[in-house]
């Protein structure tokens, strides 16, 4: 989880929400509610809070916002261009559950329609 691995290395590194705040310029309370997930931290902050950590970016575990699906459009015929889909994570997630939940449907009208025809 992000929020997990920013705050373990925030308190590794033996620094409290206000002071690593401080050095990240903003407010306790804004850099509290970011840490948590009630908020989003920009890419800029991302990078901001890496430097000041002296940790590469990934270390962190930046936030992709949305998962990124890369579609080979060939609709016009001739022309094979890339369409990215930007699907924020909660969308995703609730579509593979519902996915889940049709796939098992789909395998109890299976054996219905086996069980019928014997």
């Amino acid at each position: 989880m992000v929020k997990t691995k920013l705050q373990q290395v925030r308190m590794e590194k033996g620094l409290s929400q206000d002071e690593f705040a401080k050095m990240v310029g903003m407010t306790q309370s804004n850099y509290s509610r970011k840490e948590n997930g009630l908020a989003k931290f920009t890419m800029p902050e991302w990078k901001r809070m890496a430097r000041e950590l002296n940790v590469p970016l990934e270390e962190l575990d930046a936030p992709e916002e949305s998962q990124i699906f890369i579609f080979n459009d060939q609709a016009t015929g001739n022309v094979n261009s890339v369409v990215n889909y930007n699907i924020p994570l909660s969308i995703w997630e609730n579509q593979q559950k519902y996915t889940r939940k049709l796939e098992e449907e789909n395998a109890q009208l299976k054996e219905k329609i086996e069980r019928l025809e014997k």
